[in-house]
């Protein structure tokens, strides 16, 4: 398993985090989630701004092969950004996945 990690910062006094929230989740979460070897997503965040984006992928093709869908997501949120994210991409080399409920 891959994961591509984007640490990011809203400018929270320009955008209210959770608006820019229900918009990723609207917008750009449909569109990762239907890629061939998706395998999970995380998006953390508090209410200054600072954030994490992770998503999981089955192969490390798969993860390549959704570059280009990550770097237009990140173009659309230019404008709540307080500077550009920082991307990186890892292996996953141990994961224990709790049952998670959120609201």
């Amino acid at each position: 398993m891959f994961a591509r990690v984007t640490l990011l910062e809203i400018d929270a006094v320009r955008a209210d985090v959770d608006d820019v929230l229900a918009r990723y989740r609207a917008e750009v979460a449909p569109q990762i989630i239907a890629q061939p070897g998706y395998a999970g997503m995380f998006v953390l965040a508090n209410d200054e701004g600072h954030g994490l984006v992770m998503t999981l992928w089955s192969d490390q093709a798969s993860l390549e092969a959704s570059t280009a869908l990550a770097g237009s997501a990140v173009e659309r949120f230019l404008t709540v950004f307080r500077e550009a994210p920082g991307r990186e991409h890892y292996e996953v080399r141990l994961a224990d996945m709790p049952t998670l409920a959120l609201g």
